[in-house]
C-alpha cells in the first residue's frame, strides 16, 4: 500500500500530471495502444467536452487492470435522506440554524454512503445547474462498496474524525480544517476510524478553480502549490461476494455488483484528478486601513457561472488572522444579500455568534434575508479599543455561498430535529441607539 501522505503537487488546475505504481506502465507517446504495458486495458475518463477550450477541457487517461465497464445492471436502491427535491416545503425566508447534527452512536452501522442527508439546494442535475449541501454522518467504513456522483463535484468538508479516501488515482487521508474535492465520475471509498460528521458543497455545473486574483495580483489567497492529488495505487483482487459501486445519478442512487475491485488503475496521467488542500495553507487578504472588506477575499475555490463574477458556489473560509482597521466595525456588518450563504464551524467559536452556533451544526441566510452580529458582537466591536488585534483564533468557520435561491429539504426543516427554532431571539435584544440631537463636536471631546 502506498504511503496515505506521498501526494504530489496539483501546480495549477488545467496541467497535465502523470503517475504510476508500476515502473513504465503508462504508455509512452501515445494514449491507447494497440497493446498497454502489464496487459491493462486504456480508459479515458472525460470531465468536460471533447471540444472545450484547452483552459476549461478536463480529462485523464486511466491504465487499468479491467475496463469500468464490467459490472451487473445497475439497479436501484434505497436513498435515505439524499434528495433534490426542492419543492418538499414551502418556501422558508427567515433565518435558519441547525444544532449540531447527530453522528451515528457505534453499532448502527451506517457508512458515508447511507449517512449522507441533504438541507438544502436549488436546480436540477439532469440539466446540469444547480447546487446542493449535505451533510454526513457516519461510523462504520465502506467495505468492498465505492461511490461515483454521476451528477457534479463533492467539495468534502470533514467536521470530526479524519476520512482516508481510496480513489481510482490513490489514496488521500483527510483531516479536519482540510477538504477535499472529488469530481464528477470518480470513484471513491470512505474509511473511518471513529464515528464522523462532515459538510459536502455539490455543484452541477461545473468543476471548482481557483478564483481571479485580479488587483490582488499573483499572490495571496489559496496558492496553486498547496493542493495535492494522489499517487497511483492499485490492488488487484477478486471479490466473491461481490463489490458494490454505487451511481448517483438524476438524484437517484444505483447499485451494481462487479467482481472485482474497481481500484484497479495501475498508471494514469492527465488533469482530472481528485485534491485536497490544508486550509492552513490560506494566505488571508485583509484590510489594513479602514471598512470591514467582502467575504470574497475568503474564496478559497469557486464554481463559476456563465455570468462574469457570479458564481454557482463559492467556498469560503473565516482562518484566525489579524485585524488592523481604522475606525472601523471589524465583524462582519449587517447585511442583506443577493445570494444564498449556509454557514458550518469546524472548530472554535465563530466571531460574531459565539454562543449558539456550534461545530457540526450550520446557519442558513436565503436571499435578501437580512442577519450579522448578535447583541453582544456588536457591543464589544463597538466599543473595542481600535488597535491590532487578532481574530478568530482557535476557529475555523467557512461558508458555501450561492447565487442559486436554496430551498431547504423536510429532512433539513423537520426530520432531523436539529432546527434552532430560537435562532432569530438572538436578534431581539438589539436596542435603539438614535439620539437626534448628536453632534460630532461632542463625541470628539468625549473620545
Amino acid at each position: 500500500m502506498a504511503e496515505l501522505e506521498e501526494l504530489k503537487y496539483l501546480t495549477g488546475f488545467g496541467n497535465e500530471f502523470a503517475s504510476e505504481a508500476l515502473p513504465d506502465a503508462l504508455p509512452v507517446g501515445q494514449n491507447s495502444p494497440q497493446k498497454c504495458p502489464y496487459g491493462l486495458y486504456a480508459e479515458q475518463l472525460s470531465g468536460s467536452a471533447f471540444t472545450a477550450p484547452p483552459e476549461c477541457n478536463y480529462r485523464s487517461w486511466l491504465y487499468r487492470i479491467r475496463p469500468s465497464v464490467v459490472h451487473k445492471p445497475f439497479e436501484k436502491i434505497p436513498q435515505g435522506n439524499l434528495t433534490h427535491s426542492w419543492d418538499e416545503c414551502d418556501p422558508n425566508p427567515n433565518q435558519m440554524r441547525w444544532k449540531p447534527f447527530e453522528i451515528p452512536a457505534n453499532g448502527s452501522k451506517i457508512d458515508f454512503t447511507q449517512g449522507l442527508h441533504t438541507i438544502c439546494g436549488a436546480g436540477d442535475p439532469r440539466t446540469r445547474h444547480g447546487v446542493a449541501v449535505h451533510v454526513f454522518c457516519c461510523d462504520i467504513s465502506m467495505k468492498d462498496k465505492c461511490m461515483y456522483n454521476s451528477d457534479g463535484d463533492f467539495l468534502i468538508v470533514p467536521q470530526k474524525g479524519s476520512l482516508v479516501i481510496t480513489t481510482e488515482m490513490g489514496k488521500m487521508e483527510v483531516e479536519p480544517n482540510e477538504i477535499c474535492v472529488i469530481q464528477q465520475g470518480i470513484k471513491f471509498s470512505v474509511e473511518i476510524s471513529e464515528p464522523s460528521r462532515g459538510y459536502i458543497l455539490e455543484v452541477f455545473d461545473a468543476h471548482f478553480v481557483l478564483p481571479h486574483r485580479g488587483p490582488i495580483g499573483a499572490n495571496g489567497l489559496a496558492n496553486p502549490r498547496d493542493f495535492l492529488t494522489p499517487v497511483a495505487w492499485f490492488e488487484d483482487r477478486d471479490v466473491s461476494s461481490g463489490f458494490t459501486v454505487i451511481s448517483k445519478f438524476q438524484g437517484k442512487l444505483f447499485k451494481a455488483i462487479q467482481g472485482h475491485s474497481p481500484f484497479d488503475v495501475v498508471a494514469w496521467h492527465g488533469n482530472y484528478a481528485p485534491y485536497k488542500y490544508n486550509l492552513s495553507c490560506f494566505n488571508v487578504i485583509n484590510t489594513v486601513s479602514f471598512d470591514h472588506c467582502d467575504p470574497s477575499i475568503f474564496t478559497v475555490l469557486t464554481c463559476p457561472s456563465l455570468k462574469p463574477g457570479v458564481a454557482i458556489a463559492d467556498f469560503v473560509i473565516f482562518p484566525p488572522r489579524w485585524s488592523v482597521a481604522e475606525n472601523t466595525f471589524r465583524p462582519p456588518y449587517y447585511h442583506r444579500n443577493c445570494m444564498s450563504e449556509f454557514m458550518g464551524l469546524i472548530y472554535g467559536k465563530y466571531e460574531a455568534k459565539e454562543e449558539g452556533f456550534a461545530p457540526g451544526g450550520g446557519s442558513l441566510h436565503s436571499m435578501m434575508t437580512p442577519h450579522g452580529p448578535d447583541k453582544d458582537c456588536f457591543e464589544k466591536a463597538s466599543n473595542a479599543q481600535l488597535r491590532p488585534q487578532r481574530v478568530a483564533d482557535g476557529t475555523m468557520a467557512f461558508m458555501f455561498e450561492s447565487s442559486l435561491s436554496m430551498a431547504i429539504t423536510k429532512w433539513g426543516n423537520e426530520t432531523c430535529l436539529k432546527v434552532d427554532h430560537d435562532y432569530y431571539k438572538v436578534w431581539e435584544p438589539l436596542e435603539k441607539h438614535f439620539n437626534p440631537n448628536w453632534k460630532p463636536d461632542e463625541e470628539k471631546k468625549a473620545s
